[in-house]
């Protein structure tokens, strides 16, 4: 994998001013003077799939903002087996464990091809003790940090086999417009899940037997939203 750090992916200082995600990421209750302070240190990288943002133990002391793609937070077990905690989309914060000095957590792997915005852990520290809007923000990224990964277990990682991977396909197209989503790997799908790839790669045959999932295109599928739901509720 390659790491962020390789200058191969690094596309060079972020035109943070003129971004389209300005007022929808963690700056946007900045002023200009304020916004200028921070212009300087940031660095915009593409990656692409199966590239690491960054690794589980590093302490690299800086924060991502996403700009678009999906990225998946993955903790290795002593089995060697992974499990993918969360993933990571456009306007989502990554590495928040580098404001308290600590070590990243889990290694944050693209899933699609990404481009992140890079910057110093200290700069949002010393900005966040002057702009109570910012330290808000942070203390809100915090909170909603913790209620993805509640809820990633409790929706994820309960019920049938048959039911998680309705969960799971219900929050691929949470946030479009409409029921379409791409689809992982059932590699991937079953450590989201867990469970094995082979039950991931079943449940998935037979969702699309059963036309609740329809190929619209290269790995693009249409969601029987209304069934799907049902499965997810009952199984």
């Amino acid at each position: 994998m390659q790491l962020v750090s390789d200058r191969g992916v690094w596309q060079g200082q972020a035109n943070c001013v003129n971004c389209t995600l300005r007022h929808s990421v963690l700056f946007a209750a900045l002023q200009a003077q304020e916004f200028g302070q921070i212009h300087q240190p940031i660095d915009l990288y593409s990656l692409l799939p199966g590239s690491l943002l960054y690794r589980a133990g590093d302490r690299g002391g800086r924060l991502f903002t996403i700009r678009s793609g999906i990225l998946k937070l993955v903790r290795y077990l002593p089995d060697g087996t992974q499990r993918i905690v969360r993933l990571l989309r456009a306007t989502d914060l990554a590495g928040l464990e580098a404001l308290l000095g600590q070590p990243y957590q889990h290694d944050a792997v693209v899933l699609r091809a990404t481009e992140a915005c890079s910057l110093p852990a200290s700069v949002v520290q010393a900005l966040s003790q002057t702009n109570a809007a910012l330290y808000q923000e942070l203390l809100q990224r915090w909170q909603q940090a913790l209620k993805e990964a509640d809820s990633w277990l409790t929706e994820l990682c309960t019920g049938s086999a048959r039911q998680r991977v309705a969960r799971l396909l219900l929050r691929l197209v949470r946030d479009g417009e409409h029921s379409e989503c791409t689809l992982f790997s059932c590699e991937d799908m079953g450590a989201m899940l867990s469970i094995t790839t082979e039950t991931a790669s079943r449940n998935i045959a037979d969702f699309k037997r059963k036309r609740l999932l329809t190929e619209r295109g290269a790995n693009r599928f249409h969601l029987d939203t209304a069934n799907i739901k049902r499965i997810a509720q009952v199984g």
